[in-house]
């Protein structure tokens, strides 16, 4: 069964409007890939229709070699998520927040317990297992966050502008920790952003433009050694210009 994350000729439209046109790509076992693309992209539909929340009406998606429009449930367990907005119940602990979580893919009793303090111990929020989510600050609710969509030990993960309203230092500290997550577990992670200093050289990214995948690959090959954000300027203008 093939890993990741596999895209096959995705069109979604609201209506008239083209969000999406005909967009194929691939994320491998072990890869970070960034999606990136400015407002109004088809960041956020692509998004939707990976995590299930909306139905493709035209091409396909893939999680870990499941259709999620035929196993939904599989492709679903196989994968982790963050969404932008936050989803956590602020008046219940991280604690019962993360044992919800947990019954939801199937865990419960001591099995429940175990992978929810291990996914906790690999963010640093052991120690907060109690307390209430509305005492958190930003950042450790976004690592409470992404430890909440590790409990199942998914194979992909599926990050949409995770950073999004913390501080520097946090955010840089919870991007060197996905990167790590996927160099050393193997998982395929997709990372929406619009910052291109959370990429690392060695990833792989995918620029979305009015809909339109205009770039997919290894960093390095795409960009030649300049800036990530010289290569989205140039795309993103090129295809303005054409549009004027």
């Amino acid at each position: 069964m093939s890993s990741g994350i596999r895209i096959e000729n995705l069109t979604h439209r609201y209506g008239v409007k083209v969000a999406l046109n005909d967009v194929s790509f691939c994320v491998e076992a072990g890869r970070f890939c960034a999606l990136l693309g400015p407002n109004g992209a088809g960041k956020s539909t692509l998004v939707s229709l990976i995590s299930g929340l909306f139905a493709a009406r035209e091409g396909r998606v893939f999680i870990a070699g499941h259709d999620i429009a035929v196993h939904p449930r599989k492709a679903l367990g196989c994968m982790g998520i963050v969404f932008q907005s936050p989803t956590l119940d602020a008046d219940l602990s991280v604690r019962q927040n993360m044992l919800y979580y947990a019954a939801l893919h199937g865990l419960s009793g001591r099995m429940a317990m175990l992978a929810i303090e291990a996914a906790l111990d690999r963010l640093g929020m052991r120690d907060r297992i109690l307390e209430p989510v509305n005492a958190l600050n930003g950042g450790h609710r976004r690592r409470m966050e992404l430890a909440r969509a590790l409990i199942h030990r998914p194979s992909v993960l599926l990050l949409d502008e995770p950073t999004a309203g913390i501080d520097m230092a946090m955010r840089k500290s919870i991007t060197a920790h996905v990167h790590q997550l996927s160099k050393n577990d193997g998982i395929s992670v997709l990372w929406t952003t619009h910052l291109a200093d959370e990429v690392a050289p060695l990833d792989d990214v995918a620029i979305l433009h009015r809909g339109s995948l205009v770039a997919h690959g290894p960093i390095e090959s795409l960009t030649r050694e300049k800036p990530l954000a010289d290569l989205f300027q140039q795309l993103t203008q090129e295809m303005q210009d054409e549009a004027a």
